[in-house]
């Protein structure tokens, strides 16, 4: 007899339905695995073996064998145990089989037959649902994350023995996990930044649409500190934009039990010295998401830019363009979303002094320092902001505007920018190709002069001038306007000026 379930194999940021099947047959005892499983699924038959037993069911003495197909998909990961198990027990006559051809099973077991909680389960029940599931069972600490998938019926056991209870209809299986709610981390004020109205400003207009943003100053200055307040002027995120976030979050176990969904746009900080698969992503087996992933619909921020590398700088050329990162794997491409918003952070050079008349470093020796930023990563900077230090009276003067005063403004803007583009599928100004910009919602004349003088001069590419066009709809958008004036086109221009100093 053969034992049919289902379960869900996640590469990367796709997740496929995988049939599990399980038959028993004459010959030596033992456990055949195919399907191509890595090692840590393979693994499975090792914890399967005991956890029935120890469950109170009986193993069977025989030759075991269990495929998981497509064949040719890699399965990576524990999480097929629990659809293994119970396609051993259905093959045994052990378990019912009524609910399980509509029945999407994941989790890893425990030796006591335990159900532990796995990462990927919300792309995971999502990808069920589109395959025509309607039922899943979960880990009970992965309830409240597949809940969060609509029209799916979820259900969270403790251990193997109450999943064959829920089959043969003897029991319910818990909707609700009582974990410990866990309040979002706080994001500190705008209010608490004093001076710098030329960097406040520069943000609010970078957050208004999604730009990115390139600031120089002296250490301690507060470049750090205004990156850090970024997110608090953001606005929150849709529905469908938190489901994909919580997606990728859940991928690297980086979920709150009491707090499954992520509606606030995340800040991720690496180190200066990450490598390329930090921000890219990848490693052995399953390609984790870097950091640009993690930070999709959110903001990178890389202080002591730099300080990295240059070869890990320019990889940011390509998701900065793309919206995504591409993986190569020995079996094919990992794919995951990357849209998100760059801050970079810098000294003007290594001695960084207080003063810029205290600095011993040669001209050569800055130019070289900032070098490492190279025109075609800098292209893709829409703003660029030097800070000078404060003065006594900046200092003095009290808290500047919140962070909920700022936010009022900027979700004012995007709204007429989801207005504009939405019926063609952009919901900020920085999506906006360029070809549309000059094309089908092309400006007067008069109103572009200053891109076509920047052009002439060589102060800007042709990318830097479709990015001053976004960045000039993003000015018009704060002040309410219905379509950029000369004035916005030329502060953009100054913005992102190729020949300005950093």
């Amino acid at each position: 007899m053969i034992g049919c379930t289902h379960s869900v194999g996640l590469n990367a940021f796709v997740a496929r339905v995988v049939d599990v099947q399980a038959s028993t047959g004459s010959g030596l005892p033992i456990f055949v695995f195919s399907g191509n499983p890595d090692s840590s699924a393979r693994e499975g038959r090792d914890r399967v073996r005991p956890a029935i037993a120890n469950s109170g069911f009986k193993f069977p003495d025989a030759r075991v064998t269990v495929a998981l197909s497509p064949a040719e998909m890699p399965k990576i990961g524990p999480g097929f145990d629990l659809a293994i198990a119970v396609a051993l027990l259905a093959a045994t006559d052990q378990v019912s089989t009524q609910l399980l051809d509509s029945t999407v099973f994941l989790g890893e077991l425990a030796l006591d037959g335990g159900l532990r909680p796995i990462r990927g389960v919300l792309p995971a029940v999502i990808a069920a649902r589109q395959r025509g599931f309607r039922r899943v069972v979960v880990p009970l600490e992965c309830v409240a994350e597949a809940a969060l998938v609509e029209g799916m019926d979820v259900g969270g056991a403790r251990n193997l023995a109450e999943v064959v209870q829920w089959a043969e209809g003897r029991l319910t299986l818990d909707t609700v996990h009582d974990a410990t709610p866990v309040d979002p981390p706080s994001v500190p004020d705008m209010a608490d930044v004093v001076g710098q109205h030329e960097a406040r400003h520069a943000l609010e207009i970078a957050a208004a649409g999604a730009h990115h943003v390139m600031m120089t100053g002296s250490p301690g200055i507060g470049k750090t500190m205004l990156a850090k307040r970024l997110p608090g002027i953001l606005p929150p995120l849709g529905l469908e934009d938190s489901l994909e976030v919580t997606a990728i979050h859940s991928l690297v176990g980086a979920l709150s039990p009491g707090r499954p969904l992520v509606t606030d746009p995340p800040f991720i900080a690496p180190h200066h010295s990450s490598t390329v698969t930090a921000l890219l992503g990848g490693g052995t087996g399953f390609a984790q998401p870097g950091a640009v992933s993690k930070a999709h619909r959110g903001v990178l921020f890389l202080d002591e830019c730099a300080e990295m590398g240059a070869k890990v700088l320019d990889s940011l050329r390509e998701p900065l363009e793309e919206g995504e990162v591409r993986v190569p794997r020995r079996d094919g491409v990992a794919v995951y979303p990357a849209r998100f918003q760059l801050i970079l952070a810098a000294n003007p050079c290594p001695c960084a002094p207080a003063h810029d008349v205290d600095c011993v470093c040669s001209s050569v020796v800055r130019r070289r320092y900032l070098g490492k930023l190279s025109g075609p990563l800098m292209d893709r900077v829409d703003i660029r902001v030097r800070m000078e230090p404060p003065g006594n009276a900046a200092l003095m003067s009290g808290q500047g505007e919140s962070s909920a005063q700022v936010r009022a403004r900027v979700t004012a803007a995007r709204e007429a920018a989801r207005a504009r583009w939405g019926d063609h599928g952009w919901r900020t100004n920085a999506e906006v190709p360029g070809s549309a910009l000059r094309q089908r919602f092309r400006l007067p004349g008069p109103v572009v002069k200053p891109i076509e003088l920047f052009l002439r001069d060589g102060r800007v590419t042709a990318r830097g001038a479709d990015r001053a066009l976004r960045l000039a709809w993003t000015l018009c958008d704060l002040r309410g306007g219905d379509q950029p004036t000369e004035d916005d086109v030329a502060q953009a221009l100054l913005f992102r000026d190729r020949g300005s100093s950093w």
